[in-house]
């Protein structure tokens, strides 16, 4: 005998209550998430809030927060929350009327290991985000001070605190001391 679990779709993630909680759907099956902690917030938003202001300045497209879910795969969905997301100028034009989930990935998604993470399961996470289409993807390691940068699976280049992040292909003329993220 068999027992099965009811998948669950993208719509009906829609309609779960927020709060306690943050979600995320992996082909049906609903993960549950403790919200993170200060620290993360924190270096989130110090990534976050120089990126949206340099993206807004130069018209470059959208900056997204974690709340903010992506659609991955359909029947069964598949829906992802970066910490941090930007969609170039671009994509944003042709779906800034959409309701619900982003239809497929952003361009770039910033992912801070929070303390219940393992770095195996972000690493693994940022190549799914690669897989399904996102063009690089930023680790930001809470506990080494360092920020990780995936192009593809084997173009991986970790940042320490002398070094400056940006991505050129993507955002051009934008970058950040990772000292900078990591300022007390």
């Amino acid at each position: 005998m068999s027992t099965s679990t009811a998948l669950m779709t993208a719509e009906e993630l829609l309609r779960l209550p927020r709060g306690q909680f943050r979600y995320e759907l992996i082909n049906g099956e609903l993960k549950t998430m403790s919200p993170a902690g200060h620290n993360h917030g924190r270096i989130t938003m110090r990534i976050a809030a120089p990126l949206a202001q340099f993206v807004w300045e130069n018209k470059l497209g959208e900056v997204f927060a974690a709340e903010t879910g992506f659609k991955l795969t359909w029947d069964p969905d598949t829906v992802l929350a970066p910490d941090v997301s930007f969609i170039s100028e671009k994509r944003a034009k042709d779906l800034k009327q959409s309701k619900g989930y982003w239809p497929g990935p952003p361009d770039l998604a910033v992912e801070v290991i929070s303390p219940s993470e393992r770095k195996t399961e972000v690493k693994t996470k940022a190549l799914q985000w690669l897989h399904y289409g996102a063009k690089q993807v930023w680790v930001v390691d809470l506990k080494q001070e360092t920020v990780t940068i995936y192009r593809t699976s084997s173009e991986v280049v970790t940042l320490s605190k002398e070094e400056e992040l940006s991505a050129e292909d993507l955002i051009p003329g934008f970058s950040i001391g990772i000292a900078d993220i990591f300022a007390q």
